[in-house]
């Protein structure tokens, strides 16, 4: 299983870390599956940096819990966890697993500070990542296959990637993965994004991009032109458009403003896919491979809700303040610890 996502309230812990000496001072566990996933952590957010963490054997039942929030959305892919808090601020981070010096370490970051530090993020430059190269050899070309119905296709000259004409199922470029198209984009022209959203044809070709795992239309001009269309209303143009964005929210509609930009961005995002591909087949380091953490102790009850049993159980107890020891000794007594 390659993806796996908690959309059910959990609660995100952190407390101290029982290890003494330890330059780790603090435990979080991600509610990621079953048992969740311990880690030490140096702090307790990543506030100004990227926070380095390490795999804890486990979470120990007698923990000195320091935060408690509860989980909107925990999703792992590839390499990273996507972990979103019910609180209003401080409530998005990532966890990415990563390789340093030969061994595995993992980074805890949020989008301020990813944008100090990208732990396993290869975003291509000149040359991008696609392949995992071996020492001494060439890094490997991208290879983009170009559908044989383009007329005019991309040569891609300018971009470190070679072309190869293949008959496309979907999209006018490509790039496999073991056999099997990960990654396709279709590209327009202003004037044929025009027509083929009024006749219904992007509509198909929006269908059958949402089918893959990573799929996008490019257009080689700028979104503002679209307001300057003359044999159409702009209105029904920019109304389709809205639209079709929001049927396949998974497909983008890119506008590149010239055939150049269009070209290079293509280029970035055919890179950028196959090297996500390849961390959800598990070509890179995963966080799959982690032990499971085992089962976390109940949190303790709030004081309202012992107040409510104690006065559904006719105890006598105050209104507000704090609640007597021998009712909290009764409430255990009949719910448990």
């Amino acid at each position: 299983m390659l993806r796996q996502t908690v959309l059910v309230p959990d609660d995100f812990l952190v407390a101290r870390n029982p290890e003494e000496g330890s330059s780790l001072p603090y435990l979080v566990r991600i509610p990621l599956g079953p048992d969740g996933v311990v880690l030490k952590a140096r702090e307790t957010w990543p506030r100004t940096s990227k926070v380095y963490c390490h795999r804890a054997e486990g979470w120990p039942l007698d923990a000195e819990i320091v935060e408690r929030v509860p989980t909107r959305v925990c999703t792992s892919r590839g390499a990273a966890i996507d972990l979103v808090l019910d609180r209003g601020r401080e409530n998005r981070s990532q966890f990415v697993l990563a390789r340093a010096k030969g061994r595995q370490v993992i980074f805890w970051q949020t989008p301020r500070t990813a944008k100090q530090a990208r732990p396993n993020v290869r975003i291509p430059t000149a040359r991008p990542r696609t392949t995992v190269d071996e020492p001494g050899t060439a890094p490997a070309e991208l290879e983009i296959l170009v559908d044989t119905h383009e007329r005019y296709g991309w040569r891609f000259s300018r971009q470190q990637a070679v072309t190869r004409k293949q008959a496309l199922a979907v999209g006018d470029y490509a790039v496999e993965l073991d056999g099997r198209v990960v990654a396709a984009v279709e590209r327009k022209s202003l004037q044929d994004l025009a027509s083929s959203l009024l006749n219904g044809k992007l509509r198909y070709a929006l269908a059958e991009l949402s089918g893959i795992r990573h799929g996008a239309v490019v257009v080689e001009d700028k979104y503002s032109h679209v307001f300057s269309l003359g044999h159409v209303r702009p209105s029904a143009v920019a109304d389709a458009i809205a639209e079709c964005q929001a049927r396949y929210p998974t497909v983008p509609i890119t506008f590149c403003e010239t055939r150049g930009l269009a070209q290079e961005w293509t280029y970035r995002f055919l890179a950028a896919s196959l090297h996500e591909a390849r961390l959800e087949l598990g070509a890179e380091p995963h966080l799959y491979d982690l032990e499971p953490a085992g089962p976390v102790p109940p949190r303790e009850p709030t004081t309202a809700e012992v107040r409510a049993w104690a006065l559904a159980a006719g105890l006598p107890v105050s209104d507000r303040g704090r609640i007597r020891p021998e009712v909290w000794d009764a409430y255990r007594s009949a719910v448990g610890p």
